[in-house]
C-alpha cells in the first residue's frame, strides 16, 4: 500500500514539473501537438498544420510532410530517411542534429531555419526558400541545392563535398571553413558569397560562367568532368 501511495505521489509530481510530461504519441496531428521522441515512420501527414510541434528526437523516416505547415516546429535530432517536405513549410523551425538521407525539402520553406549541425546525406532542396537559414557545422553530403535561394545564410564549418549548387542565390552568404570538396558551381554566382579563400575554390568545379568574389581565380581544372 505504502510503495503504490508512493508511486502515485510521484507520478503526480512528475506531471507537475515542467518539460517532464510524457509525449502523446497518438495524440491527432494538430498545431502544437507534442510527439517527442515519438515512432511515426511510414505517416502519410500530407496537407497537415503541425505548426509549432515538438518532434525532438522522433523516428519520422518515410513519413509524408509534403505542403504541410511545420513552421517553429522542433525537429531536433529527429530521424528523416526518405522523408518528404515536398513544398512544406518549415520557416523558423529547429533542425538542429538532426539526421536526414535521400530525403526531399524542394519547393519547401526553410527561412530562418536552423540546421546547426545536422547531417544531411544525399539530400533534395531543389528549389527550396532557405533565406537566412544556419547551417553552421553541419554535414550536407552530396546535397542539391540547385535554384534553392540560401540569401543570408549561414554555412560556417559546414561540410559540403560534391553538393550541387546551380542556379541558386548565394548572396550574403558565408562560408568560412566550409569544406567544398568538388562541390557544383557551374553557372552559379558566387561573386558576392563572403568569407571564401582560393584554397576552397581550388577544390570545387565550376565553369565560364561561374562568377566569382574579386581576388578569386578560376582554377586550371574548370569545368570538370561528370561526378
Amino acid at each position: 500500500m505504502w510503495i503504490g501511495a508512493a508511486w502515485g505521489a510521484l507520478s503526480i509530481s512528475l506531471l507537475l514539473i515542467p518539460g517532464t510530461a510524457i509525449a502523446g504519441c497518438k495524440d491527432p496531428a494538430n498545431i502544437g501537438v507534442d510527439w517527442h521522441g515519438c515512432n511515426m515512420q511510414m505517416v502519410m501527414l500530407d496537407k497537415t498544420d503541425l505548426t509549432g510541434a515538438n518532434l525532438e528526437g522522433s523516428f519520422l523516416s518515410g513519413s509524408i510532410f509534403a505542403g504541410s505547415r511545420l513552421a517553429k516546429a522542433n525537429l531536433q535530432r529527429a530521424e528523416l530517411v526518405r522523408t518528404s517536405f515536398e513544398g512544406a513549410d518549415l520557416s523558423g523551425a529547429n533542425l538542429e542534429k538532426a539526421l536526414a538521407a535521400r530525403a526531399l525539402f524542394t519547393g519547401a520553406s526553410l527561412r530562418q531555419t536552423r540546421l546547426v549541425k545536422a547531417e544531411f546525406h544525399r539530400v533534395n532542396f531543389e528549389g527550396a526558400d532557405m533565406g537566412g537559414s544556419d547551417l553552421t557545422e553541419g554535414d550536407f553530403i552530396r546535397n542539391s541545392f540547385a535554384n534553392a535561394d540560401l540569401t543570408g545564410a549561414v554555412m560556417v564549418g559546414s561540410t559540403l563535398p560534391r553538393s550541387i549548387f546551380h542556379g541558386a542565390k548565394l548572396q550574403g552568404v558565408s562560408m568560412q571553413r566550409a569544406y567544398l570538396y568538388w562541390a557544383r558551381f557551374e553557372g552559379t554566382d558566387l561573386s558576392q558569397v563572403k568569407d571564401l579563400t582560393q584554397e576552397q575554390i581550388n577544390v570545387t568545379c565550376g565553369d565560364q560562367n561561374t562568377k566569382l568574389p574579386q581576388g578569386l581565380v578560376a582554377p586550371k581544372h574548370w569545368p570538370c568532368g561528370e561526378d
